[in-house]
């Protein structure tokens, strides 16, 4: 698997947002984080810069406007996310990262039902 950028917590909200809507003008980015965030549109140009940098984000000059699409796929980007926080925190063993979610109360009653839903359908036998 390719190793993809590291993004800071705030580059990933511009990726969200890039993600959702590309292509995307640098104003609509703009327009759209200062709808969630109290950042200032100097700031949300600068976290585009880097994005662009570290290769996370490309774009094209369309007459005076710049346009961006991502580079990395949002799917790849949280797959290398959680296997790298699965790693890092639970020695990469999935069972006790979910057996520490339930004994802290983590997941909702829903949330359990969606995983059983989900493991029963993977389940060779289906017999979960």
């Amino acid at each position: 698997m390719k190793r993809l950028p590291q993004i800071s917590e705030a580059e990933f909200e511009v990726m969200k947002i890039v993600w959702k809507h590309a292509p995307i003008s640098t104003n609509e980015i703009t327009e759209k984080l200062l709808q969630t965030t109290s950042w200032s549109p100097k700031t949300i140009q600068t976290l585009i810069k880097r994005l662009v940098t570290k290769g996370a984000l490309t774009y094209e000059k369309q007459s005076r406007v710049f346009v961006y699409t991502p580079l990395v796929k949002e799917n790849e980007y949280i797959g290398q996310e959680s296997s790298s926080f699965l790693n890092r925190f639970y020695n990469g063993d999935i069972t006790a990262m979910l057996s520490a979610f339930l004994e802290n109360n983590r997941l909702s009653e829903t949330e359990i039902e969606r995983l059983r839903s989900l493991l029963t359908s993977k389940s060779p036998k289906g017999d979960l």
